[in-house]
């Protein structure tokens, strides 16, 4: 499964398009992964919108994460649910949403990170890398020296989050990041589609020259 180019979609961030329409330019530039992410959408309208872009993940092969809601990812058929720290306990997910199903965790130290995998987590995403004003919730950036130790204490997929661009990707790749997940480096862009291509050929070639 591959988790190269992550995509959290913000309708706040995107300059008018919706959840749907930046899924679908996204997954056009070759995104792996499209979460949505909602903190003020009620029940129905999040429902709404994921089973729309289920839709296009299907045709496109890609995953579809919801954040947060167990009970949206259920409804609409999605792979999985990202799960933050004030979120359902990965425990009680996991008896909603049994495997092939796909639980994401954030972390923000190894302990967590070993935690989420003993208790059956598909991925962590170290969260915040670099400081980032996309989440408002995020805290200070916990630097790429925790994608090395995390790496290390994990055997499942780890994924960089947080302020992370072109200029930077890199540096989260050679620090051991499995993949990386954006979202105003592509969201708040004016070309999503060619910000999502031009990201996930630079990750290619970041994952290329670490093992020349």
């Amino acid at each position: 499964m591959a988790y190269d180019l992550y995509i959290v979609t913000d309708e706040t961030l995107s300059h008018g398009l919706s959840h749907e329409e930046i899924a679908k330019k996204a997954l056009e530039g070759g995104a792996d992964v499209i979460q949505l992410r909602d903190k003020t959408a009620g029940g129905r309208r999040l429902l709404e919108t994921a089973l729309r872009i289920r839709v296009h993940t299907r045709q496109s092969g890609a995953l579809f994460i919801v954040n947060d809601r167990v009970d949206i990812a259920l409804a609409s058929g999605a792979d999985g649910v990202h799960l933050g720290k004030e979120d359902m306990p990965l425990s009680s997910a996991r008896i909603i949403l049994p495997r092939p199903y796909c639980i994401g965790i954030s972390v923000e130290s190894a302990d967590e990170a070993r935690t989420a995998c003993r208790d059956g987590a598909d991925y962590v995403a170290v969260s915040p890398v670099f400081t980032t004003g996309s989440k408002k919730d995020a805290g200070p950036g916990l630097g790429t020296d925790m994608i090395r130790e995390i790496r290390r204490s994990v055997s499942i997929p780890v994924i960089a989050i947080g302020g992370i661009g072109l200029h930077n990707v890199r540096d989260v790749i050679d620090a051991g990041a499995d993949g990386v997940a954006v979202i105003s480096a592509v969201v708040s862009s004016p070309d999503i589609t060619r910000a999502s291509r031009d990201l996930k050929s630079r990750i290619a070639e970041c994952k290329r020259k670490k093992v020349e």
